[in-house]
């Protein structure tokens, strides 16, 4: 079938709505098949302000799995967020008490809203505290320089006494982030990781009132308030790094309007996105940002879509243009009408997609929960076997022992474990959608990390699915004057594509009287007194041409034939290149003829490819190389597609595609380029490295610093330096993806 052929056939046997974007597009499609396999599901969101590592992943999830009618929770540790779905009659209240009962504090999220103010609101409180124990901490330290220079006595009992009130207070207003995880966790019988710190920083703090109670020659106020200190900055440069990191949900958050210019009985006010209702009129006045999903029905302008698409040129919209929430509005006022607004809209079915595959579980997120949830309990075993020991050791020296247990309990805390994992998948969903790529599945990373194949198709994905003129200059004139008459007077992609490569070279169109379309064959009109036509070869009389052609009879005998070729989508050689220069085998399978797949093939460098193919041969050809003991990577747009993209091992579908593609699809590609595909793979490649590398740089913290805090070389401070240490390396190695 040749290209003008496969696109008429397409446009009567079917028609795709447009979108206002691509990238809009695959939010509603991943919604209907989510409205099919679970039609009474509803979801809830909350905030877990408290949760921080993979231990709390799966106590939230388990604890809220127990709930009836609970189906799923997935947490988004990034975000601090748990994803519900539940039966109709499970409410949020009843979610907030279940998370009460395993120790974590939580609210209700207006699921039309995506901004991550909680996350915002306790960056600044870890500052405030932060910055609280660095003042005393050099207050103390001074201080304790009197008392290590040789003040003795009542001096020295005076100094401990000033220390104990700047020390004691801070310790408690500093501390309260772990004292309020430690007391959550404690009242339900869990031991959290946070437990084990804020054992330490009570200790510490209670050896030294006891020591300056009994004018002892050592208080440890400066220790305490040194390791509230460091085990702060450790928290806050993870806050900080998994912000650098930042996640595709929180890219998307951050193109949030939470209010919008709403025209009621012929005045404006400003009102909140969840008080807006389908069909209200909206204002968007330039530079602002499209607050709803509508369509114009007044005013002109461009409009910037580079951040949901990746494409970097502004759009027209006039009337009847279709906008998306997220866009931005660049040069004249636009009034929409709303067709979505909040938790309805395009963009916030966007971020619940990206937010449900960064939360899901992969083989490396359970062996990190598994280990972490194991762990916990060990930390305190060794703390005390610690302390039992060198009691009996010392002859019953408690300050010795005390110390010694601290330390271990700081130093053996599953922290760098526990973000081995997130903080990867974190930094490389974020890169990847920056890129202009939409993770759907939350396992696509890791297998894409895997993937050594690389399936195209042809048309709509490797091309445009949009002709191209390739010999005018080849015509004479006269000849393509005269074409362009004829193809003025029709709608026919070919007809169309000739019109708009005979105006880009400056022709004009000849005199021709009494155009008419004959359907399924071309047109025909009068010139200089004789009949000419533009369409099929057969019906013009013309020598048949061995690529996409229409045809041009002048009456006379006389025939010419425009050749086209299929337009390459942006990035296509790039891409290609860059596949072949990783190492992947590169196949192209088209159930185009031979003849346009053989040029493209030959175009792009790729050796191994197949013309004439119907859907359940794409398939098969998949499931061979499978069978072979590859790991394909499909990449398709088409209905014939769909199942080809659902048997590989992973799959990936540019946002312009049908339904069926789409949803079928692991990652959808947003913009046109197709270069990204390529840093795709590079990127998931790197992500297993680091995931392996974060694993062992927590299996040599633990092997290292442990038995130097069990055999006493690590005091409190030197193990909370080490374990904040260790937290933010693993954080900062997840920031090394390129």
């Amino acid at each position: 079938m040749t290209l003008a052929e496969r696109i008429t056939a397409a446009d009567d046997y079917g028609h795709v709505s447009p979108s206002a974007c691509p990238a809009c597009a695959v939010a509603p499609a991943a919604e209907r098949l989510a409205e099919l396999t679970a039609p009474q599901d509803a979801r809830l969101m909350l905030s877990i302000p408290t949760a921080h590592c993979a231990a709390c992943i799966s106590t939230v999830e388990s604890g809220l799995a127990g709930v009836p009618g609970v189906r799923s929770a997935r947490v988004n540790l990034t975000m601090r967020r748990v994803s519900v779905e539940a039966e109709p009659q499970v409410d949020a209240e009843t979610l907030i008490a279940a998370l009460k009962g395993v120790g974590y504090e939580a609210h209700e999220l207006d699921a039309g809203l995506l901004s991550a103010t909680e996350t915002d609101r306790q960056g600044r409180d870890l500052l405030m505290r932060l910055g609280v124990a660095g003042f005393s901490m050099m207050n103390v330290m001074l201080l304790s320089v009197a008392v290590w220079s040789g003040a003795e006595d009542a001096t020295r009992d005076l100094f401990h006494w000033i220390s104990g009130a700047i020390a004691l207070p801070t310790v408690v207003f500093a501390g309260q982030p772990f004292f309020k995880s430690a007391w959550a966790a404690l009242r339900v019988g869990r031991l959290g990781m946070d437990v084990p710190i804020s054992l330490a920083l009570i200790l510490a703090s209670a050896i030294s009132v006891f020591e300056t109670m009994n004018s002892g020659h050592h208080a440890y106020f400066d220790a305490a308030v040194m390791l509230s200190f460091f085990l702060l900055a450790g928290r806050y440069l993870d806050h900080r790094t998994r912000a650098v990191a930042r996640s595709a949900a929180e890219e998307l958050a951050a193109l949030e309007v939470p209010r919008a210019t709403v025209i009621r009985a012929g005045t404006e006010q400003v009102v909140a996105i969840s008080d807006l209702a389908v069909g209200e009129l909206v204002r968007v006045r330039p530079g602002g940002r499209m607050p709803v999903d509508g369509v114009v029905i007044e005013g002109t302008s461009e409009i910037d879509r580079s951040l949901l698409t990746g494409e970097s040129l502004p759009a027209w919209a006039g009337p009847d243009t279709a906008v998306s929430a997220g866009e931005v509005n660049l040069t004249g006022p636009l009034t929409l009408r709303v067709t979505a607004a909040g938790k309805d809209s395009s963009l916030h079915r966007m971020a619940d997609l990206v937010a449900v595959a960064e939360s899901a579980k992969t083989r490396y997120t359970s062996l990190a929960e598994r280990a972490a949830r194991a762990y916990s309990p060990l930390v305190h075993l060794l703390s005390f076997s610690a302390f039992g020991f060198w009691m009996w050791k010392t002859g019953g020296d408690l300050r010795f022992a005390i110390n010694i247990s601290a330390a271990v309990l700081i130093i053996t805390c599953p922290c760098a474990l526990g973000l081995a994992v997130p903080a990867v998948v974190t930094a490389a969903s974020g890169r990847l959608f920056r890129k202009g790529l939409l993770i759907k599945h939350g396992t696509a990373l890791e297998r894409l990390a895997e993937v050594d194949t690389v399936v195209f198709d042809k048309t709509g994905t490797l091309t445009l699915g949009a002709p191209e003129l390739t010999n005018l200059a080849a015509q004479p004139r006269q000849a393509a004057e005269v074409a362009l008459a004829l193809a003025e007077a029709s709608s026919h992609p070919l007809a169309q594509a000739l019109v708009q490569g005979a105006r880009a070279a400056g022709l004009h169109p000849a005199q021709i009287r009494d155009l008419r379309e004959v359907p399924g064959y071309g047109i025909e009109g009068k010139w200089n007194g004789g009949i000419v036509r533009l369409g099929r070869v057969g019906w013009c009389q013309a020598a048949a041409l061995p690529m996409t052609a229409t045809y041009l009879s002048l009456g006379d005998g006389q025939t010419h034939g425009f050749t086209f070729t299929d337009r390459l989508r942006p990035g296509a050689e790039a891409a290609v290149a860059a596949l072949k220069a990783q190492g992947m085998a590169v196949r192209l399978i088209s159930g185009d003829a031979e003849g346009p797949v053989a040029e493209l093939a030959a175009r792009l460098g790729i050796a191994d490819w197949v013309a004439g193919a119907l859907p359940a041969e794409k398939a098969a050809l998949v499931g061979d190389l499978t069978a072979a003991g590859h790991h394909v990577l499909m990449v398709g747009d088409g209905l014939n597609d769909t199942a080809a993209l659902a048997r590989a091992h992973v799959s990936i579908s540019p946002a312009s595609a049908l339904d069926a593609a789409r949803v079928a699809s692991d990652i959808v590609l947003l913009g046109q380029d197709m270069a990204p595909i390529a840093d795709a793979l590079r990127i998931a490649g790197q992500s297993a490295r680091r995931i392996k590398e974060n694993f062992a740089i927590s299996a040599l913290y633990n092997v290292v610093a442990v038995p130097l805090a069990l055999v006493g070389l690590a005091t409190p401070l030197a193990a909370a330096l080490a374990m904040s240490l260790s937290s933010i390396t693993v954080s900062l190695n997840a920031l090394r993806l390129k």
